[in-house]
């Protein structure tokens, strides 16, 4: 293949609220491209996108969107019916891990995959009783935004406030204590599992993108038994949901028991050389550009020619 003659458009930034991360992502991976010698130009999103697509005459996109219309299956659509071939996950497997209820219900029957009580709760509807502490979550959303833990009745309100601005759909978690740990899943594999320790003891948003606030070990610092069980259940869960490419779970090592909790799985997960699944690609001796080049050659369309 003559990678100079393949035009890769990165998608980046977006309208979601992950346009931030979204922005440091594209760039990464735009850069990754050109080192490994492909013809790449970064394409910010906006309504215009299928204008920008034919303009600059893209042959493929590496898709570095995050949140709304660009990991929820939108984007995947648009470039299904342009007959353009993309990164990641397909429209449906992207909708349905995009919604951390439609998610938990689609695999909840795995045996590999442990979740966590939940009910689910919508603007308007009397709220069912409940065992603090709660973890209140939007449905529809990434990047730990807009996710509070409520340890008393009278956090509750506040909670469901901030959540509500993201979303009127509303999943309230049982709160599971322990080991916060994420499993990167590569074209069906999973790599090596990741241990995330905020220095808070919440990894929120701004534990997540504020340098010095958490720390990563990878390999986790986890028994040999916690981890095989995440790599099982984060292979189970990309394959129940039918993603491809690259997708992240990430998961809870239950303090009482050692057992691996599934919380969601992420279809676009970050992509910066500083990102978790990086970080575990480099324990196999897989390079930030190899791994950014790998996800680029699961590309793949279903839309038939007419």
């Amino acid at each position: 293949m003559d990678k100079a003659k393949v035009r890769v458009g990165v998608l980046l930034g977006g309208m979601s609220a992950e346009r931030e991360i979204s922005l440091k992502t594209g760039a990464g991976v735009a850069g990754a491209l050109r080192e490994r010698g492909w013809n790449t130009v970064e394409i910010e999103v906006g309504r215009d996108l299928p204008a920008r697509l034919v303009a600059e005459k893209v042959d493929v996109v590496w898709i570095a969107l995050h949140g709304r219309f660009g990991e929820d299956g939108c984007v995947q659509g648009l470039l299904e019916v342009m007959g353009i071939s993309y990164t990641g996950s397909g429209v449906r497997a992207s909708a349905v891990a995009m919604d951390k209820v439609s998610t938990k219900r689609a695999l909840q029957d795995a045996p590999s995959i442990t979740m966590a009580r939940d009910v689910v709760w919508r603007a308007g509807e009397p709220m069912p009783n409940l065992r603090f502490p709660v973890v209140i979550k939007p449905a529809n959303c990434g990047s730990t935004i807009g996710i509070t833990i409520v340890k008393e009745p009278s956090e509750l309100a506040i909670a469901l406030s901030a959540a509500l601005q993201y979303d009127n759909e509303i999943l309230v978690e049982e709160f599971v204590e322990g080991q916060e740990i994420t499993v990167a899943v590569v074209d069906g594999k999973a790599y090596p599992v990741v241990g995330i320790v905020p220095e808070s003891g919440f990894f929120d948003y701004e534990a997540k993108y504020t340098k010095g606030m958490t720390r990563y070990e990878c390999p986790a610092k986890i028994s040999t038994e916690a981890a095989e069980r995440a790599q099982r259940a984060a292979e189970d869960a990309f394959r129940g949901i039918g993603c491809v490419g690259l997708a992240r779970a990430d998961f809870i090592v239950r303090k009482e028991d050692d057992v691996p909790v599934f919380l969601e799985i992420n279809t676009i997960p970050g992509m910066t050389a500083t990102s978790l699944s990086p970080m575990a690609a480099a324990v196999l001796g897989i390079s930030y550009p190899e791994l950014v080049e790998k996800i680029l050659l699961t590309a793949h369309c279903m839309a038939v020619e007419t």
